[in-house]
């Protein structure tokens, strides 16, 4: 029998790769590239996001953001960020794919999977995502797909041959955290019902650490997020906060907390002897 501590200690396995932080961190929006690897570092991330689309790679001194990153530290996961149509999706994933051969790293062969519905929610498209992750499955990648909290999605996702299914918390950057944690109790309930190891990954919504924490403890495999450590008054110092929550709310998740209950319950026991 496996105990709690031993699971604590177990990587977190997606598809053919393993995670040794259960904290997946983006590379968008940071002021600087500099002030980026600073937060990946402090992050202790093993994977990180990038968004691959030609004109996402370059700020506006011309300079590459992979230039920035250590190869040989981190598996790059390339995302479809941007994309509101399926097959502009596949494309950018191939794209992505060519790249990251060239640059022989090991995150070639997989895609954080967004195809979205509008502008203004960035809720994903399920009828475009799910169409994008039946073709890409087809080509032979190992699609992590972003969609939001409806477990009936979720569960057609990974029937559709999805390596990991990743809700939202709340809408992209809206930093709301976790808004429907029944919702994900479900889509967990749903998509582990037949095997207990698949990856569940929280994505979007992040705002800060305590968030993290309560992603995990409800028994979420990991936590994606970007903006809740680029955007926030301190990124260094946040980046250290999240990565911290995510091995707090894991621990927790593992201890199993106390039932709630309406009424009091004392901590010291009523009976006893009493001291003079």
């Amino acid at each position: 029998m496996t105990t709690s501590a031993e699971k604590l200690d177990q990587p977190l396995t997606i598809g053919t790769h393993q995670l040794g932080s259960r904290l997946i961190v983006g590379t968008g929006k940071y002021e600087t590239f500099e002030l980026m690897q600073q937060c990946l570092a402090a992050s202790e991330a093993d994977v990180i996001t990038v968004a691959v689309r030609r004109e996402r790679l370059v700020d506006a001194d011309g300079r590459n953001i992979l230039d920035f990153i250590d190869l040989n530290r981190y598996t790059i996961l390339p995302n479809t960020a941007g994309c509101f149509q399926a097959d502009d999706a596949i494309r950018v994933a191939r794209l992505g794919r060519e790249i990251l051969e060239g640059l022989e790293n090991p995150g070639a062969d997989w895609v954080k999977l967004e195809v979205l519905g509008d502008k203004k929610t960035l809720l994903p498209d399920p009828v475009a995502t799910l169409e994008a992750t039946e073709k890409l499955v087809a080509d032979g990648f190992q699609v992590l797909c972003y969609t939001t909290d409806d477990p009936i999605t979720a569960k057609r996702l990974k029937d559709a041959g999805a390596t990991s299914v990743m809700p939202a918390g709340s809408p992209i950057g809206s930093g709301q955290g976790i808004l429907n944690s029944n919702n994900l109790r479900i889509c967990l309930e749903y998509l582990k019902e037949d095997d207990p190891d698949y990856p569940v990954i929280i994505d979007a919504g992040v705002g800060t650490a305590s968030d993290v924490a309560v992603a995990m403890e409800l028994g979420c495999d990991g936590v994606l997020l970007n903006t809740g450590i680029a955007s926030a008054r301190n990124p260094l110092l946040m980046a250290d906060a999240m990565r911290h929550a995510c091995l707090a709310g894991r621990m927790a998740y593992h201890a199993g907390r106390i039932p709630k209950k309406l009424y009091a319950t004392a901590s010291s026991p009523e009976t006893g002897t009493i001291v003079d």
